[in-house]
């Protein structure tokens, strides 16, 4: 198997925090990009274009790396029995992915609480979680409910609630060209849905500024 080309020496438990690159799949997706220039009507072989294949190639593979990362093994590297079951929320956590439709940006935050039931888990996980399922191709939708699925099914808590704001560049940039809107999707879990005051007062954290 060839090995990986790594820009640094640095990788951090099950969660990748630098540019990972695999010669091959550059080199095959390059070749592919200098094509589209020229179908577009650009000459890939003017100065500005000469390495834009090359530079395409890689920030697709950094944009979809996770794939190759087990999001549920991210928690599980730090969880810790406790007896707490007070809702744990990490809100405004910075949300960049891919829409699959049209495999342009679309970008927000998230915001996410768990209420814990024996475990918590170390909250730079959270955000990681979140990162690990927008690197890929994505819809808002499906990213939404697989956050909230991979902390159910991994750390068991009493509920879960995911919320997600983001602006979508395939509305912005094309089609309808509404800069302005904004997409919202949630889920829930557990107490979240079966508890009217404890949804109600994640709202109210969520959106409340508390600086």
């Amino acid at each position: 198997m060839e090995h990986d080309k790594y820009d640094h020496d640095e990788e951090v438990l099950g969660y990748q925090k630098i540019d990972r690159y695999d010669d091959q799949k550059i080199s095959s997706v390059a070749t592919h990009y200098k094509d589209i220039l020229a179908q577009l009507g650009e000459d890939p072989a003017r100065e500005g274009l000469v390495k834009t294949p090359e530079r395409v190639a890689k920030a697709l593979q950094y944009l979809t790396h996770g794939y190759d990362i087990q999001p549920a093994e991210i928690l599980r590297s730090a969880m810790f029995k406790e007896d707490y079951s007070q809702m744990v929320v990490v809100k405004d956590i910075e949300v960049f992915s891919m829409c699959e439709h049209h495999m342009l940006p679309f970008f927000g935050k998230a915001h996410i609480a768990y209420i814990p039931n024996g475990h918590i888990v170390g909250l730079s996980k959270i955000p990681r979680v979140v990162d690990a399922f927008a690197r890929r191709l994505q819809v808002q939708e499906r990213l939404t409910n697989e956050i909230r699925d991979c902390i159910q099914e991994t750390l068991q808590p009493s509920g879960v609630a995911v919320v997600i704001e983001c602006k979508h560049l395939c509305m912005a940039m094309r089609g309808v060209q509404k800069q302005n809107s904004v997409t919202t999707t949630s889920a829930f879990t557990g107490e979240f849905i079966s508890n009217d005051k404890t949804r109600a007062e994640f709202l109210r954290l969520i959106t409340a500024n508390l600086h």
